[in-house]
């Protein structure tokens, strides 16, 4: 009896292998090489080269990020400008009317708007082959620029340009652009801005029909 309760203290009293790899674990060197001490030498190295590591990785991502933002810029590039072929190839249409606002702004962009050339420039060309009138295209051409004038009132000041545009006359389309010369647009009277507004739409069909006539 005594043999067995010695055997048990004995067992009892051995660590287990559990406790063992705890202890083990415990005693590992690896937190040996933490500088617990900040003002020792070793401490000071330790911390330097740490900084050291941060700057490093903070150059490389600080460069990742302007690399990537530059990579995809260029990408962004590249697509417009397969976009922009592609509506060239496959959209005459499209075509058209950006030559047309092109010649509009090389004529008109020093005195008017650069949003009311490209507007007119659109409607001009959705409109050429429309069955109407002369007159009713320019008026059609101009209202959206002009939406405070109505429909009977331009038709008045369009009767000029209209006339101008059947006998290839350009002089009543140039006495209104001659008010642009000494004037900006912003200081023309409202009068003024619509007969300019005819005569910049008088000057877009003329240039839509000598296109198609060379073509």
């Amino acid at each position: 009896m005594a043999n067995k309760i010695n055997g048990s203290d004995t067992s009892s009293s051995l660590p287990s292998q559990i406790d063992l790899e705890l202890l083990e674990a415990l005693l590992e060197p690896d937190d040996a090489t933490y500088p617990w001490n900040p003002g020792d030498e070793e401490s000071i190295a330790y911390f330097d080269e740490l900084e050291q590591q941060f700057g490093m990785q903070d150059l490389l991502d600080e460069e990742l990020t302007t690399r990537s933002q530059d990579f995809y810029s260029h990408l962004d590039t590249l697509w417009s400008g397969i976009s922009v072929e592609s509506d060239y190839n496959h959209n005459p249409h499209q075509t058209v009317v950006l030559n047309l606002q092109e010649r509009l702004s090389s004529t008109f962009a020093a005195c008017v708007p650069q949003a009311l050339l490209n507007t007119i420039a659109t409607k001009a060309t959705e409109i050429l082959a429309a069955q109407q009138s002369i007159g009713e295209q320019l008026v059609e051409c101009v209202q959206t620029v002009l939406p405070n004038w109505g429909t009977e009132d331009l038709l008045v000041l369009a009767r000029p340009f209209a006339y101008a545009m059947r006998s290839s006359e350009s002089e009543n389309a140039a006495s209104a652009l001659s008010n642009l010369q000494n004037s900006s647009w912003t200081a023309l009277s409202e009068v003024e801005k619509a007969k300019v507004s005819l005569a910049i739409a008088s000057y877009a069909f003329n240039e839509l029909n000598k296109s198609e006539y060379e073509a």
